[in-house]
């Protein structure tokens, strides 16, 4: 079970330094210079690099020391067109004009960047903003890493939410995996009924409640985690989409505990095969380092600003009660009832033609709710009145992503390097 609805500390990624200094500069005070700046900036996890070593596969910061180094960056540092450049600045040596000047030319070539200006050595929130740059662009490389797996065709209902698989790669990074969903549907062999029935026994073991299902119910979903799962460690996954309401016209279950207890093992999973909301769940577990949640948003207050959200899917969380319940729909199969811990919340949905629109939206979540004729998970979500307003005039699609704690506006400043 996942420890914790609240964010974890996401450390700060390592990242090649290049220090670019012309050697007209008396040598003793270049070597002061250069020691100064490079000691704090080797604290945030910066690597001594030489282009002469050939490319590197870390986040590239260049610390522009002195003038007239304009050219040796633009030759050595081999920026990518993909990913925003990372110039340091400081007050002397005509270090701001010549980063001026070559994020100028970047600019002209059509590669994207940044000027970090530091006051000095010790100017902690210019090097905090640093390492929050050079975490972007490692969430960046760590997208264009990750592999998604998309067992079986998104859902038919999902009109504004089945981009082209290329789409997801050139815009946001994950190559999509096309898989069958008979994967997953075939009968399990002994060895994935036992592991699927520990599993059921697990969830069983746990529960405030067992509600509508059976014991065979349990089982049942239990396996379908199992094959999954064996799908998952096959083809190296990070995620998985899995157009899961095959399952139950098919097998007569769900996907809605294999799909929790996924994310509870860090495979991030989205249900109804809806690519554009795995992406964002991969994303802000990557950013933030915590388990997402994605849900319909059912119900509105507009007077109260509230929005209500409601899932099958939702994780466990350690120490707060849950039930075990039917589908929601369907009243088959096996789903997870979870209470959701209350507190600031982070709303998230992407969209767009290409994916390259984003809604965040830090809220409250004020209450978990029982309703007959809503998805078994149910939130309501203090976001206010203007957000509401702006959801139903310009929706990106249905399912939100909701993730603990405010982080709206990291969210918003990565989307604005990243995708533009």
């Amino acid at each position: 079970m996942i420890p914790t609805g609240t964010p974890t500390q996401v450390p700060s990624p390592c990242f090649a330094l290049l220090a670019a200094a012309s050697p007209i500069h008396d040598a003793s005070v270049l070597r002061n210079l250069v020691g100064s700046y490079v000691a704090p900036l080797r604290a945030l996890g910066g690597q001594s690099w030489d282009p002469s070593a050939g490319p590197t596969a870390l986040p590239l910061v260049v610390f522009v020391a002195t003038g007239g180094t304009e050219r040796r960056i633009l030759e050595g540092a081999r920026f990518d067109a993909g990913e925003p450049a990372l110039l340091v600045a400081h007050p002397g040596h005509n270090s701001l004009p010549a980063a001026l000047e070559v994020l100028a030319r970047l600019q002209q070539q059509g590669v994207r960047g940044a000027i970090h200006y530091l006051r000095g050595p010790d100017d902690e929130d210019g090097l905090r903003k640093l390492s929050e740059a050079v975490h972007d662009r490692a969430v960046r490389r760590a997208l264009f890493e990750s592999r998604i797996g998309l067992v079986g065709e998104p859902s038919d209902w999902l009109v504004a939410s089945s981009p082209a698989l290329e789409t997801v790669r050139s815009v946001w990074g994950p190559t999509v995996v096309p898989l069958p969903l008979d994967s997953i549907l075939s009968e399990p062999d002994p060895e994935a009924s036992a592991r699927g029935d520990a599993l059921a026994r697990d969830y069983r073991a746990g529960a405030a409640a067992l509600v509508e299902p059976a014991e065979s119910d349990l089982f049942a979903a239990g396996r379908v985690h199992a094959m999954l799962r064996r799908v998952v460690d096959a083809e190296r996954l990070d995620a998985v989409a899995v157009r899961c309401f095959d399952l139950v016209v098919r097998r007569r279950t769900t996907g809605c505990i294999a799909l929790a207890h996924l994310n509870e093992q860090g495979i991030i999973s989205g249900c109804e095969g809806d690519l554009v909301a795995t992406v964002a769940m991969l994303w802000l577990h990557r950013m933030i380092g915590t388990l997402p949640w994605m849900a319909n948003p059912s119900r509105i207050d507009p007077e109260r600003g509230i929005l209500s959200l409601a899932h099958c899917t939702a994780p466990r969380f350690a120490g707060r009660a849950y039930r075990l319940r039917s589908h929601f729909e369907s009243g088959l199969g096996a789903a997870v009832q979870a209470t959701l811990p209350t507190g600031p919340v982070t709303l998230v949905r992407i969209g767009g033609a290409r994916m390259e629109r984003l809604r965040a939206l830090d809220g409250a979540l004020l209450a978990n709710t029982d309703h007959a004729d809503l998805c078994r998970t149910q939130v309501e979500v203090e976001v206010g009145r203007d957000a509401l307003q702006d959801l139903l005039a310009q929706p990106l699609g249905n399912h939100m992503v909701v993730v603990w704690g405010h982080h709206a506006a990291a969210l918003r400043r990565w989307h604005e390097a990243m995708i533009g």
